[in-house]
């Protein structure tokens, strides 16, 4: 026997499936009928719950609410603040539903009392408060000042009446509210002026006592201070003292400058900066003087008289030049000297008018501060007492109310809950979830084969055939049955994939009872037999053996007699209605029989029923298989609804409407007629495409 072709390698190299959209599908389809009970059953569920509360009923009420204004400008200045105020509007939601407007409310409808009788609140204020909370439903109407407030009842009136009511009580508390409050602004306000007149009269008695005490005399404007005509002298003392000073360094500094400078120099400098007119003439001339001499020098002697007389020329000059200038410098020198004179003496007039200025605001500097204080309290009492004046006057002005109610509550022509439509609808949406999502944990959950990816991917070994549900006996149906195409491609896979000709004993094995072992084998021989076959069809399934009744043949004699050695091989062997099928019945053995007959055997299949057992009953019994040294040729997938999972229809009714007179590979492997392996290949062997 040749050794068994290695699968896992080349399972192992592929990379692993992943769901798609058509996965999701197919499971859909597959636990359909659990969606369906889930979506029915919640349906109908919500649909009668809707149906059996009783109905609910609203009633609305609209106010515009505003702050508190009057109709005419107060007197008083107050700031306006414009726009949209979010901080108002959630402000009165929360006031509307306070105990200081719910409690009126319930007492003023009595609902203590009418709530008792119907919902046994047992006589509570409290309870009744947080009834009514839970009822209510203030709310904004968007971008105004516009406040809905909802109210939901069993009883249409009822609803009606709390939410008119609400709406009056707010009202009222609104209106008490701004009363309230400027009556006790005013009183607030008049106990302030008592107290600022006393302190008024504490600080006349204070000016009083200083003025006695320092001989005063109040008549005057302010006695003994500093008037403006003598803060004007300081200040312009003040301008003409800096302005001197600052003459004086500018001059003393140029002064100094001049003194530091060389004869050459000093001319020149003063003629810069003093601007002397004759200085410069005479400098102008001298300069003239030198170009001559320097020019006419060079063709003259120094004895021609043209040459000593421009040389006397030019000490003349020189002459005139330092004589003026040192008259220059003296008539600086003596005028710093008399500004220093006139700066030294409106020096000592500010001094003194400062002084003088000292001494008048020490004098008198008690008295301004007991004056001030005066004043102070004066002008706090004043305003005071013309704030308390302007309030009463805005008092009496009338004001209209800063709730309006726009829209009274009316009872409701039908209830507001339960929607019915909303709630089936919603239902619907619930239960097909629910259903979906507990189809897909119950697939989660279902750990049996499923797909072909999962038995090659589980056992390392390759699909041969995939066997549709409802599979009878083909002897019964006829080589032309829809079903006998799927035995065709299991019988053409065997042929082509045992690696020996002469490996012609096949055992049919599986995890577990009632996987379709029986009709695999049956079939298989009648496929083989139908294409010029002989096979031997032995029932080895000792505890429960089927085959026979089946044939309708006896199994008074069969593998346990010729084992035992009570009868010849060809006196058990008994034939059937098909030609070339001959039959072993079966006696009672072990269950151990099976991997016997596997590693007796020269190839293996195993059966695996669709969606029945574990995928570790058939990893095991393919472990007892290679345990045993048998070989595994391959499985065949069984029992598969095509109506639920269309996916494996390709490969069970690919050839229905095929030919199926074509020639086949004989038992031996080689094909007879006209047709050749290859063509055989082709038109019998699906290729097995992961789906999954």
């Amino acid at each position: 026997m040749d050794a068994a072709p290695s699968y896992a390698d080349s399972a192992s190299g592929t990379p692993e499936n992943k769901l798609h959209f058509l996965d999701y599908w197919r499971i859909i389809r597959m636990r359909k009928l659990i969606i369906f009970m889930v979506f029915v059953l919640v349906v109908t569920t919500t649909t009668l719950l809707t149906q059996w509360i009783e109905p609910t009923y609203m009633s609305s009420v609209r106010m515009d609410v505003q702050k508190d204004t009057g109709d005419i400008s107060p007197l008083a200045q107050r700031e306006v603040q414009m726009g949209y105020d979010p901080y108002f509007v959630m402000t009165q939601f929360e006031i509307i539903q306070s105990k200081e407007v719910l409690y009126k409310v319930i007492d003023d409808l009595k609902l203590v009392q009418r709530w008792n009788q119907k919902y046994l609140l047992g006589e509570s204020k409290i309870k009744a408060f947080e009834m009514l909370q839970k009822i209510i439903d203030p709310r904004n109407v968007r971008n105004t000042s516009i406040i809905e407030i909802n109210v939901y009842s069993k009883d249409k009136a009822e609803a009606a009446d709390i939410a008119n009511k609400i709406a009056e009580v707010y009202k009222e508390s609104r209106d008490e509210l701004r009363k309230r409050s400027k009556a006790q602004g005013i009183k607030a306000m008049r106990d302030k002026l008592a107290g600022k007149e006393a302190l008024v009269q504490s600080a006349q008695s204070n000016v009083n006592q200083i003025l006695k005490e320092s001989r005063l005399n109040p008549i005057q404007e302010t006695p003994g201070s500093v008037t403006g005509l003598e803060v004007d002298t300081i200040r312009e003392l003040e301008r003409q003292t800096l302005d001197m000073r600052a003459n004086y360094v500018q001059r003393q500094t140029r002064y100094d400058a001049f003194l530091k400078a060389s004869p050459e120099k000093l001319k020149y400098a003063i003629r810069l900066n003093l601007n002397d007119e004759n200085l410069a003439r005479r400098l102008d001339e001298l300069s003239v003087a030198e170009k001559e001499f320097v020019a006419k020098s060079k063709e003259l002697g120094t004895n021609h008289p043209t040459y000593i007389q421009m040389e006397a020329v030019i000490a003349k000059l020189n002459s005139q030049i330092n004589a003026t200038v040192d008259g220059i410098m003296i008539s600086l020198n003596t005028d710093l000297t008399a500004l220093k004179a006139s700066l030294d003496d409106i020096t000592k007039r500010l001094e003194e008018a400062k002084e003088l200025s000292r001494t008048a605001v020490k004098k008198n500097r008690e008295y301004l501060l007991a004056l001030q204080v005066l004043e102070r309290y004066q002008r706090l009492r004043d305003l005071v007492e013309n704030k308390i004046q302007v309030e009463e006057l805005d008092a009496d002005i009338p004001v209209t109310s800063a709730v309006r109610i726009i829209d009274v509550a009316e009872s409701a022509v039908k209830a507001a809950y339960p929607k019915m439509k909303l709630n089936v609808a919603l239902g619907a949406l619930v239960g097909l979830m629910l259903g979906i999502g507990l189809a897909f944990f119950i697939e989660y959950l279902d750990t049996s084969v499923k797909t072909i990816d999962d038995v090659e991917r589980a056992l390392q070994a390759p699909v041969l055939a995939v066997i549709p549900q409802n599979v009878g006996a083909l002897l019964d149906e006829g080589s032309d049955s829809p079903h006998a195409e799927a035995y065709r491609v299991l019988r053409t896979n065997i042929l082509f994939t045992r690696k020996n000709e002469k490996a012609n004993a096949i055992t049919v094995v599986s995890g577990g009872a009632g996987e379709g072992k029986s009709t695999t084998v049956l079939n298989l021989a009648t496929i083989f037999a139908q294409n010029g076959s002989k096979v031997l069809l032995v029932d080895s399934d000792l505890r429960r053996p089927s085959l026979h009744k089946r044939l309708g043949l006896s199994n008074s004699l069969g593998l346990t007699n010729y084992l035992l050695g009570q009868n010849k091989l060809e006196e058990v062997v008994q034939t059937t209605s098909l030609p070339d099928l001959h039959f072993d019945a079966p006696p009672i053995m072990g269950v151990s029989d099976a991997t016997v007959l596997a590693s007796g055997a020269d190839l293996s299949l195993l059966v695996i029923q669709y969606r029945k057992y574990p995928q570790t009953l058939a990893i095991r019994a393919r472990q007892m298989v290679d345990k045993v040294g048998g070989r595994l040729l391959g499985v065949v997938l069984n029992n598969i609804n095509l109506a639920s999972d269309s996916s494996y229809y390709y490969y069970s009714g690919y050839h229905y409407h095929s030919n199926n007179n074509a020639d086949e590979p004989s038992p031996n492997g080689k094909p007879e007629g006209k047709a050749d392996r290859h063509k055989s290949t082709t038109a019998s062997v699906p290729s097995i495409k992961s789906k999954y």
